[in-house]
């Protein structure tokens, strides 16, 4: 998993050069749909730390009608929510060249 409060990536919405995304592949769509794909890893990585680390607070009651607000839980609800969004996170990861892709259409040629 990776670092995510050693991230670049922005918190807010921000405008992309579009010649930077596209300069890995030549070509927009294929660069958007491999950070695509790489925010929906990242998406399903961050929601699995979360469940897990809710899990440790978690209290079992058996009356449905009492409701535990743990501090803790809220302290670990609030640090994800203010988490950059996953597909900054792949932006920036593309921007830094460390997502890894390679062509399969090339592969398939050259055989």
């Amino acid at each position: 998993m990776m670092n995510l409060k050693k991230t670049d990536a922005p918190v807010s919405t921000i405008t992309y050069d579009r010649n930077e995304i596209d300069e890995p592949t030549g070509n927009i769509y294929e660069a958007i749909s491999v950070i695509s794909r790489r925010a929906e890893q990242i998406n399903t990585d961050i929601r699995r730390e979360l469940v897990d680390k809710l899990e440790e607070f978690a209290t079992y009651n058996d009356s449905l009608e009492e409701i535990f607000e743990n501090k803790e839980q809220i302290e670990v609800s609030k640090f994800y929510e203010r988490l950059p969004k996953p597909h900054a996170l792949a932006v920036q990861e593309w921007l830094d060249d460390k997502i890894y892709f390679r062509n399969t259409e090339d592969d398939i040629k050259e055989a």
